[in-house]
């Protein structure tokens, strides 16, 4: 159930000391054969994107979109770091292509942690070779590998997707900083499937479109947001719909997986916006519900208080009528046409004391819907992030 589940797949997690002490901060995701495959990726829309995210976008160009390899570091963000954090993230590729006789251009890099921190090329220059060395097609080397990825997470994150002929393994971290497009993570997938690498930036993009994009925890974008996919061959042949799914499935997972474990969270909430003019509006209009403060604090407290959500839509620059609006919680409708409707309160009550929770917002204009997932806002997550982490 991680990136070495399908076959022709290693993976390793070692200690490079970028974290300190023994912790596993390095990861290794490679070809059996050490030959390049398929390979695509989405990135950060942040413009102020880190070296890895640079190196990566252009090394993916060169090569057609084809890798051999994927190296993961934990601890350091390499953003923000100039010149010198490009010839690092340079750098670290250089010393995986040697080990695995690939042309640099052929292997990805990826960093999480800490931005605006020099990252020195010696943890890279003593970790590379045992990740190298440690690589496996085991459970247990992927497993490794996931753990090695993770910051603030509070446990590793893998997944496993099954199609027609063929597998989708992955792995991913992701804690805080998660807001659309992209939220704020580390993934990559893997697959046997054969297809061409214009079929999986495809099927790549309308899978993370409708989960990694779909979560929302603190509205905050960062610098190193990076799903790669690789692909190689080795299963069936399959058709273009077939994968999509596969993926989808599998960075739903890890979405999923996410969002439970966002920091200092205490509910998960699955907040859908329909009846908009169309599909972007109600993507906008959940967007803002999700990243309201107001709303997420409302969460924390199991309290229904529709008339924020309401304020939210009003304010996000869509098509709204406040007269045509029903808010529901679980179900329940709490506000209909814009004002408030009688309700089972204890229905409301029981809802709101779980852990996931369901708000729909119905705008009753037209056939647009959307979805975003978000977390209350707690103490904890303020006391996590009050200090640099």
């Amino acid at each position: 159930m991680t990136v070495t589940a399908p076959p022709g797949f290693v993976a390793a997690g070692v200690s490079a000391g970028i974290k300190g002490e023994d912790a596993l901060d390095l990861a290794l995701v490679a070809t059996v054969d050490r030959e390049p495959v398929a390979a695509a990726a989405t990135f950060t829309t942040n413009r102020a994107a880190a070296a890895p995210v640079r190196v990566s976008r252009e090394h993916l160009q060169t090569s057609g979109g084809r890798a051999g390899a994927v190296l993961l570091s934990s601890g350091n963000a390499n953003a923000a770091t100039g010149r010198g954090g490009l010839e690092t993230a340079e750098g670290a590729c250089g010393l995986v292509a040697e080990a695995l006789g690939l042309a640099p251009a052929s292997v990805l890099v990826c960093a999480t942690g800490l931005i605006g921190v020099p990252l020195p090329l010696a943890p890279f220059r003593s970790g590379v070779p045992l990740a190298v060395a440690a690589l496996e097609a085991t459970p247990e080397a992927g497993a490794l590998a996931a753990e090695a990825i993770r910051t603030t997470d509070t446990r590793a994150k893998t997944t496993l997707a099954r199609g027609a002929g063929f597998v989708v393994g992955g792995m991913a971290k992701g804690a805080a900083m998660l807001a659309p497009a992209m939220a704020t993570m580390l993934a990559v997938l893997t697959t046997d499937a054969a297809v061409s690498p214009e079929v999986l930036a495809s099927a790549l993009r309308a899978a993370v479109d409708r989960s990694f994009n779909e979560l929302s925890v603190d509205g905050c974008c960062s610098t190193n947001d990076t799903v790669v996919a690789l692909a190689n061959g080795r299963g069936a042949s399959v058709e273009p719909t077939a994968l999509e799914r596969a993926l989808t499935e599998a960075c739903e997972d890890l979405a999923a997986q996410m969002a439970d474990d966002a920091e200092g969270a205490t509910k998960v909430a699955e907040i859908v916006v329909c009846g908009a003019l169309d599909d972007a509006e109600a993507a906008r209009g959940a967007r803002r519900v999700a990243e309201s403060q107001l709303v997420q604090a409302s969460l924390h407290g199991a309290d229904p208080y529709w008339g924020r959500i309401v304020s939210e839509l009003g304010a996000a620059g869509i098509g709204f009528e406040l007269e045509r609006v029903r808010v529901s919680y679980g179900g329940v409708a709490v506000c209909e046409r814009g004002e408030a409707k009688g309700h089972d309160a204890g229905a409301v009550a029981a809802h709101l004391a779980g852990r996931h929770i369901r708000i729909e917002a119905h705008l009753g204009l037209g056939e647009g819907s959307a979805r975003v997932h978000t977390t209350d806002l707690s103490a904890a997550y303020v006391e996590l992030n009050a200090t640099t982490s």
